[in-house]
């Protein structure tokens, strides 16, 4: 209990830059104090503290498979700003993990479908590193990403030289509007998922993304043949305590970091039209 209330102390190893834009940005993270490093899963989430600026809740980028923890971050408010200030040799505060992760020991021997959008593949690249990691585990693996342009999209290195390498892994990438040297497909997410048209057969699909690319997404894998079942995705809202104490992330009887933030797509019917 002490991890998920109190902060331990971790000292940033690394900072890259995600984007042209640098408006995303991954960090590497070593505590500083062993007894402080916790056990988490793909899918969970972790609360970052700057001292003196606040903290924010951040979805753990990182495959528990590897030795590194890491955190990819947008700039988006105050602490953000602050986090992105920062640079190797800073000490940031770390508690967690929250949240209940993805089903990874559910999908064994089933095909997996990864759909991300922008910043939404943060999250994914926690599960889609454990099963790489577990290659033998899993079935044929597709990726299916898109982001506004080519300076927006993140994990480049791995997107196009890394996980294609995997046996049976495809990754496929699509952009909004591609620039001059852009060679690859141009298309929103969902129309692009439509084209490539995966088959729903024992496979479960898995997407993050802005809310938009999500509610097309979901629909696009609805027609495509896939049940409310094989469709697993994520909440994005607000969510401050972590322990489902404060009420800021309840939707009906339901707290996003305590039953979150990964439901699958039946989940979420059960719940009020409130997300």
């Amino acid at each position: 209990m002490q991890g998920l209330l109190i902060p331990g102390l971790a000292r940033i190893e690394s900072v890259r830059d995600e984007t042209a834009a640098g408006d995303v940005k991954t960090f590497t993270v070593e505590f500083l104090d062993e007894k402080n490093r916790f056990r988490y899963m793909p899918g969970q989430c972790a609360m970052l503290s700057v001292i003196g600026m606040g903290e924010c809740m951040i979805s753990i980028t990182s495959s528990p498979t590897r030795d590194r923890m890491q955190f990819s971050v947008k700039r988006a408010g105050r602490v953000t700003a602050a986090l992105h200030q920062l640079e190797a040799g800073h000490t940031v505060g770390i508690r967690g993990p929250y949240g209940n992760g993805f089903a990874v020991n559910e999908w064994r021997g089933k095909r997996l479908l990864f759909i991300a959008g922008g910043i939404g593949l943060a999250p994914l690249r926690s599960a889609i590193n454990y099963c790489l990691d577990n290659r033998g585990d899993y079935g044929p693996i597709q990726i299916i990403y898109g982001a506004r342009s080519p300076g927006d999209l993140c994990f480049k290195d791995e997107i196009f030289e890394n996980w294609p390498g995997f046996p049976d892994t495809l990754v496929q990438v699509t952009v909004d509007k591609g620039d001059e040297n852009w060679k690859g497909p141009e298309g929103f997410v969902p129309s692009f998922l439509r084209q490539v048209a995966p088959r729903p057969d024992c496979t479960v699909a898995v997407t993050c993304g802005p809310p938009v690319m999500i509610k097309f997404v979901l629909q696009a894998l609805l027609e495509l043949g896939f049940s409310d079942e094989q469709v697993v995705t994520t909440l994005e809202l607000k969510m401050q305590c972590g322990v489902g104490k404060c009420g800021r992330c309840n939707i009906g009887d339901k707290y996003v970091c305590v039953d979150g933030p990964v439901f699958t797509l039946s989940q979420l019917r059960a719940l009020p039209a409130e997300y």
